[in-house]
């Protein structure tokens, strides 16, 4: 069973649906006994830094998903879900982010004829061997919503990146932790294929 995490912070239908057409039976859920019984967890996620941080503190799960990761249960992060994951982000200045990876959460830098939000297909360079990329062949597309990226401290972790006004760190893997800043349940074959990998680790 999957635990899909709900803070009110939106995109978990899709979410569960792409686990669905995979044949994995999935829960949304902000039961901590449910998320911690799960066999996997999922913290996906669009909105500001600062106000799903508010909501996961309101909604006591800071600590769930702390434990979650110390109890080593596979977890991803998808998006903002990534991006949590980390100390801070330049979005929410004095937001406190949950601190399980080290790395900066930045603006995407202004570059003319890019567009901010960046929105749409990128092709990925993958490096590091990461388990949800098995099987994915260099320079897969996949989809991506946001304004802020990822720099991670530790080059190791980093499984994929690609380039966009900056160079984007948009994957990473420590342990039982997953996380992607792109969205798989919206990257078809791709997105499917990342998961499925997730699901089977």
């Amino acid at each position: 069973m999957v635990a899909i995490i709900d803070y009110d912070a939106g995109n978990l239908k899709s979410v569960q649906k792409a686990l669905a057409f995979l044949g994995e039976d999935s829960v949304i859920t902000r039961d901590p006994d449910v998320i911690l019984g799960a066999d996997k967890v999922i913290l996906p996620g669009v909105g500001a830094f600062g106000d799903a941080m508010e909501n996961l503190n309101n909604l006591g799960l800071v600590s769930v998903i702390r434990e979650v990761a110390q109890r080593q249960i596979p977890f991803l992060g998808i998006c903002l879900g990534l991006q949590l994951l980390f100390e801070s982000s330049e979005e929410s200045p004095g937001a406190e982010g949950l601190g399980i990876l080290k790395g900066k959460i930045l603006r995407i830098p202004d570059q003319e004829g890019l567009k901010i939000p960046h929105i749409g297909w990128n092709s990925l360079h993958l490096e590091n061997n990461g388990r949800l990329f098995a099987g994915l062949p260099e320079n897969s597309y996949v989809y991506f919503v946001h304004s802020y990226y990822l720099q991670a401290a530790e080059e190791q972790i980093v499984k994929a990146s690609t380039e966009y006004s900056a160079h984007i760190h948009a994957s990473v893997e420590q342990g039982n932790i997953f996380a992607c800043q792109f969205h798989p349940e919206k990257s078809g074959a791709v997105g499917l294929q990342i998961l499925r990998n997730f699901c089977n680790v």
